[in-house]
């Protein structure tokens, strides 16, 4: 077999996987979601009633909305505090730098279980975060606030996709030329003028990268608004896990799914034209 012969089997291995791990079972996802169940049987019977009754019902979409928006909540959050993170992360020098950032993605070694459970005990009745508003006079007595509901699956989230969003701005910044820096204090900018014209817009991408991590992932999410968000904190992740769990119905769940990777491709989509305009 000669060389030329060998790269191209090589390559059809490698393309291989992606096809059948991937491509496949969303392919059968997208053709499912055109069947129906009947008396507890998926009937291979093509039509598009499932999409009819997603988008003819109000509680379904509601929601769905009701997710894009807590999902957009998250992504603004999680940039709000990832940056400046990231950014103190980056301003440092030597072995700090990558020890902090070492310590800033740690949580992604920890079983997303365990995060769970400890947010969860954090901001519970007796947990830390009560504790230390009634300690500091905030609140007369522990309150049910910040669990078991859309507000506890909003910090949950954040918290937990945090990382997800620094270590692509910190990479975003440490691409950045420092020579660009030194000729803006050379010719007279400030530190605020320096991070406005040169470090924010050549950070963008990183930004865009991180925030499309954070959307895309919350988009999905169903075990954390299980684990915290109650009756309150229902989201879209958990109307497909109920349909494909409990009701059985895999049609109209795989077509959710559709109408959920459309979205999370667009976002993907607009969030990469988005960044590809300000590549550093």
């Amino acid at each position: 077999m000669t060389g030329h012969a060998k790269r191209w089997l090589l390559f059809a291995v490698v393309a291989a996987l992606p096809v059948l791990f991937i491509l496949l079972p969303i392919a059968s996802f997208l053709i499912t979601s055109f069947f129906r169940v009947e008396g507890g049987v998926i009937l291979a019977d093509p039509n598009l009633s499932n999409y009819g009754a997603f988008f003819g019902n109000w509680t379904y979409l509601g929601t769905f909305l009701g997710t894009l928006w807590l999902c957009l909540q998250v992504v603004l959050l999680s940039i709000a505090l990832g940056y400046p993170v990231a950014w103190f992360i980056w301003r440092r020098s030597g072995t700090v730098r990558y020890a902090l950032l070492l310590l800033a993605v740690m949580p992604l070694f920890m079983s997303y279980i365990v995060k769970l459970y400890t947010l969860r005990a954090m901001l519970g009745l007796n947990g830390l975060l009560n504790q230390m508003l009634v300690g500091i006079g905030f609140l007369d007595g522990p309150s049910q606030f910040f669990l078991f509901n859309q507000r506890a699956v909003l910090i949950t989230m954040t918290v937990i996709y945090l990382p997800f969003v620094i270590l692509p701005i910190f990479l975003s910044l440490e691409r950045i030329p420092r020579g660009l820096l030194s000729a803006s204090a050379d010719l007279g900018a400030g530190a605020f003028d320096t991070f406005r014209r040169i470090v924010l817009p050549l950070s963008l991408p990183g930004t865009i990268a991180g925030g499309l991590f954070a959307f895309v992932l919350a988009l999905g999410d169903f075990v954390t608004p299980q684990m915290v968000g109650g009756t309150t904190g229902f989201t879209i992740g958990r109307v497909i896990w109920s349909q494909f769990g409990l009701a059985y119905n895999w049609p109209f769940g795989s077509a959710i799914s559709a109408v959920l990777l459309a979205v999370a491709l667009l976002i993907i989509g607009l969030g990469g034209y988005a960044a590809s305009r300000r590549r550093v």
